[in-house]
């Protein structure tokens, strides 16, 4: 049996196990999901040593056939997803370790990061455009449960927000596959599809899929204007759902512009181009500019998700390998970032009782190992030398800088260090304000929110954490660890665009 269906089935076993366990047993629930969801990620790491072997990988079989369609269980993994069935496989392994919100209804909780978990690994492998849209839309329905059940005040309609933004997207992004597919004669494979796409279809046709599949896309990201459903989603939502929501499932939707709309649509890519880079740059730059105005911590790192992930735009619009490969590292990159940022955020809100920057001051002294974390993951997320999140922000403005150099636009390079500016200048404003100065008066710190007094990260968060910290600073110190894989991928579009 192939390795990669063993990605999807032990999640979904341990997702049916963890929903049976009744009361009595509901407190070993985290140990069960713990246990699947670290034999996934061995399996995870073991693809990562795989990669001459990738192309004789997978499965391919019929699921439903007709007279007019044909549907496949097709799974298959290259260098574009191989980054992202690991990510999916560490986020969800560090988050079982580092939940706190297992005490209410733990069995559901875990079964819901395990039922995420079987969504994402199935869109990040699927080779079947049926498959792929089923496993799109499995992915909104725990996370629809995971902010409704164990998120704030306001979860219901944040929950509700989310799935409709989102739903309708993907009802526009399934006819731009229906369009697609049936043009194609009605086999849903990925590598039909794309053979008779490049050479059947005019650039009328490329450029209006194109732009359906696009939009669909593109709200899953989000990118401005279609990001109002983000910061909300990410305020209500617990901590493990804000992690895998930002590390894991924002990168569907560049996913999908790189796997299906640059693959299939070459022509319709040039034809877009413009409108990726002005939606990326407008949504790096606003993105930044809200984070400056808000004071609660967690919102301010969702909307800095909404301008890296502007940036990943822009790296796709460049339509050239470099642009296309830091994209991709991008995506990557970020994962790992927001997924301390949103830690920390979390524990704020847990420890403290609050995540109000202005209640806020001199915690550095009452918690030095989160404030070591936080201060880790802002510098990571600035951009420091050293760090993954550098390199990922470097190779997209150089490739931005290629694609506009000894042009009439060479000026609008400036939005790109505009947009760095106004990253190090809202994380450097918010850590000095939260950890730094006189010890705040307006927390009680002798009697917090849980009765007793105020306590740093326990155990399972340090080693949640401290995983993610190595990560970031190996990958910023040797990215060839990643890039490599990216680089077989992206040489398919060498001269193309």
């Amino acid at each position: 049996m192939d390795m990669l269906i063993f990605l999807l089935a032990i999640p979904l076993i341990g997702a049916v196990l963890t929903l049976l366990m009744g009361n009595e047993r509901a407190k070993y629930a985290k140990f069960v999901a713990l246990a699947f969801s670290a034999a996934t990620l061995v399996i995870a790491v073991a693809l990562l040593f795989m990669q001459d072997d990738y192309a004789t990988m997978g499965m391919n079989e019929v699921w439903i056939k007709t007279d007019f369609f044909q549907f496949n269980f097709k799974l298959a993994i290259d260098g574009l997803s191989i980054l992202m069935v690991f990510l999916t496989a560490l986020l969800v392994f560090v988050v079982g370790l580092f939940s706190y919100e297992e005490n209410d209804r733990p069995n559901y909780y875990h079964t819901l990061l395990l039922l995420m978990e079987l969504g994402l690994m199935g869109v990040y492998l699927s080779a079947d455009y049926f498959l792929f849209y089923i496993m799109w839309e499995v992915t909104l329905i725990p996370m629809y449960f995971m902010i409704s059940w164990y998120g704030g005040p306001r979860r219901h309609y944040s929950a509700i927000k989310f799935f409709i933004y989102t739903h309708v997207a993907s009802l526009v992004m399934l006819l731009g596959i229906f369009i697609m597919v049936f043009t194609a004669g009605g086999n849903f494979d990925f590598a039909a599809v794309t053979d008779y796409m490049s050479t059947n279809t005019d650039k009328w046709f490329q450029t209006a899929v194109f732009g359906l599949l696009f939009f669909g896309f593109i709200v899953k990201m989000p990118i401005v204007p279609f990001h109002t459903w983000l910061p909300d989603a990410h305020v209500e939502a617990p901590t493990g759902g804000s992690v895998l929501l930002a590390g894991v499932m924002l990168k569907m939707g560049s996913y999908g512009i790189i796997r299906i709309c640059l693959e299939n649509f070459k022509i319709g890519a040039v034809e877009w181009q413009w409108v990726m880079i002005i939606l990326g740059i407008i949504s790096m730059i606003y993105g930044a500019y809200a984070c400056i105005g808000q004071t609660d911590l967690k919102k301010m790192v969702a909307y800095s998700s909404i301008s890296h992930m502007g940036m990943v735009l822009l790296g796709i619009g460049c339509l050239s390998e470099i642009g296309i490969e830091f994209a991709v590292f991008q995506m990557f990159a970020h994962g790992l970032i927001t997924a301390i940022l949103f830690m920390v955020c979390g524990l704020a809100g847990h420890n403290i009782g609050t995540r109000e920057i202005p209640l806020l001051g001199g915690l550095a002294t009452k918690m030095p190992k989160w404030a070591f974390f936080m201060m880790f993951g802002f510098m990571a997320s600035l951009g420091l030398p050293g760090l993954v999140g550098f390199v990922a922000e470097f190779g997209i403005l150089y490739a931005f800088w290629e694609f506009i150099a000894n042009t009439p636009q060479m000026w609008m390079l400036v939005f790109g260090m505009l947009s760095m500016m106004l990253t190090a200048g809202y994380y450097l404003w918010a850590m000095q304000r939260t950890l730094f100065g006189d010890l705040t008066t307006k927390i009680d710190f002798e009697h917090g929110v849980h009765g007793g007094p105020v306590h740093d990260i326990s155990k399972y968060e340090f080693a949640a954490m401290a995983i993610m910290i190595v990560l970031i600073a190996f990958f910023g110190i040797m990215p060839d660890y990643a890039t490599r894989f990216i680089e077989g991928y992206v040489s398919m579009f060498a001269g193309v665009f």
